[in-house]
This record gives structure tokens, sequence and C-alpha cells, in this order.
């Protein structure tokens, strides 16, 4: 079956956030996801409160911004959300976006670089292990997590350029896309993840593709779905305006392209959010396989 979420977009008000989760957990969809964005709100203290506001639903952060974050908290909040929350919580990390990170002075010389010693010491220490590392940007002295997750969990990045890209298949365990990856962006990516995969020696297990879908339907659809990926550089072939039929062929199409899940993504000046998340179940949901 088609993974199917939807996006809470954090230009909303954190008080909207609990009736949102429940309506989506009453629709029956399968995911929510949340952002952290700077400077609207927090991924963990968000993700947190939808998983204890619901009873099955998963909750994904994608993402959280490796330069604002000591590794070691990276750790100890996602094992904590697996723990208490098993089988629901997905964690993504990633770079920020650059100009955010300059202007709390976090930027990084080489986001690269930070991004692979962060992943590595993550999954590490998400894993168990006792680490002493001393990198470029990641210093741990003999650091483990006293509640490390019992179970081994899943760590994805965001990623949207080649070399971030292949770094995902070398050291994550998933990659999410944002709304500007068209089905063909979907096949590269797929590509460039492979390739770094089979240079890690990572070629056996799953590694999970998470695409957000921009979409909006009734009046007015398709401008406010230009307008919000005119702002965001997105590929020819992102994003969907329409009925039902058409969110739901422009779903299929990622998938077919290899996405595992596609998480629709309001627009930014979505009139009814909640109504999205019910056109999204009622509607597009029994169109898809």
């Amino acid at each position: 079956m088609t993974g199917l979420g939807v996006v809470f977009r954090p230009q909303l008000p954190p008080e909207r956030l609990r009736a949102f989760a429940r309506t989506v957990e009453g629709a029956g969809l399968d995911e929510l996801w949340l952002w952290e964005d700077c400077f609207l709100e927090g991924g963990v203290s968000t993700a947190a409160a939808a998983l204890a506001w619901t009873e099955r639903l998963r909750v994904g952060i994608g993402l959280l911004p490796v330069p604002l974050r000591n590794v070691a908290v990276t750790a100890m909040e996602s094992a904590a959300l697996h723990r208490m929350f098993p089988g629901r919580a997905s964690v993504v990390v990633g770079h920020g976006v650059q100009d955010w990170m300059g202007q709390v002075g976090a930027r990084a010389d080489s986001p690269l670089t930070l991004l692979g010693e962060h992943l590595d010491a993550l999954r590490g220490l998400l894993r168990g292990e006792k680490l002493t590392v001393r990198g470029r940007y990641v210093t741990l002295d003999g650091v483990a997590l006293d509640w490390p997750p019992p179970q081994p969990v899943p760590v994805l990045t965001g990623a949207t350029g080649p070399r971030t890209l292949r770094l995902s298949g070398a050291k994550a365990d998933g990659t999410l896309l944002t709304c500007a990856t068209s089905p063909d962006g979907v096949r590269r990516a797929r590509r460039l993840i492979e390739e770094g995969r089979a240079e890690a020696g990572r070629d056996a297990g799953p590694h999970r593709v998470v695409v957000y879908l921009l979409a909006a339907t009734g009046a007015g659809a398709a401008e406010r779905v230009r307008a919000d990926l005119a702002a965001g550089g997105a590929q020819p072939g992102a994003g969907v305006a329409g009925d039902a039929a058409a969110v739901a062929d422009a779903v299929r199409r990622l998938t077919e392209a290899g996405a595992d899940t596609v998480v629709l993504q309001p627009t930014s000046d979505e009139p009814d959010p909640e109504g999205f998340v019910r056109f999204a179940a009622d509607e597009v949901r029994p169109l898809l396989p």
C-alpha cells in the first residue's frame, strides 16, 4: 500500500497542532510530518506533543538542522521519542538552510563533512555504542546513551544535491526529498543514493525514500501551487493542483519513480488545513493502491 502523509506547516501557530494531529489520525492517514524551520517551531517539542495527543499516528520530523544541535542532544531526544512511542517516530537530520544557520552563528565551512560526522555518531549512539570521536565538527569523549532504543531505529537525512544524496546512501537509512522534486528527480535521487550505498558496501537492506508533494485543490489551486513552487526552485513536473484524481495520479507517479512514502504538503496560504487533511484521506487515499 502507498504510504500517504500530510504536513503541518509551522507557519500555523503551534496551538493549532493538537486539533490538526487528531484530525490526521481520525481521518486514517498514515503519517504526520513536522518541520523545524527557523524561527518558527521546534521539531522535537512538536513531535512529542503530537505523538502524545494521538494513539497510532506516526510522526516525522523533517528535518533537524545538524548545525544547531550537538549530536549527543540529537541522540538523547531521538532515543526518548523512540522509547516512549515505539515504531511511531521518524527523525530526519540535514544541513538546514545555510542563511538561517549563518543568522545564529552556526554555519559550517563544510556542511557535508558536518552531516557525515553527525550521521555516523548519531547512528552509533542510537545503537547503544560508547563513542570517542575526534572529528572536524563532532567531538565525543566516551559518550554513550543510558537509555538507547531497545530496537534498531532508522535515521534519515534530507538531501537535494548529488553529494548529499550519495552521502545519504552511504551513511543514512533513508532520505527525505523536498516538494521541489519531480518524478524524474526521484529517479535521479534513487540512482545517487544507490551509488552511495554501493561505495559504502551497504547494498543489503532497505533505504526508505520519503517525498513531499506540494498539493492544492479548490478555487485558485493552480495559482497557489505555482507561487509556492516558484519560491522554492522546483524541478519541472513538481507539485500538483486539481481534484482528487489529479493528486492521486501525482502520488502514483512519485511512487512509481521510487518513493516509499508521499507526504502531501499544503500551500503556504492553504485556507482550510483540516479540510485539506480530510480531502487527502476521504478523496485521494481511496484512489491509491
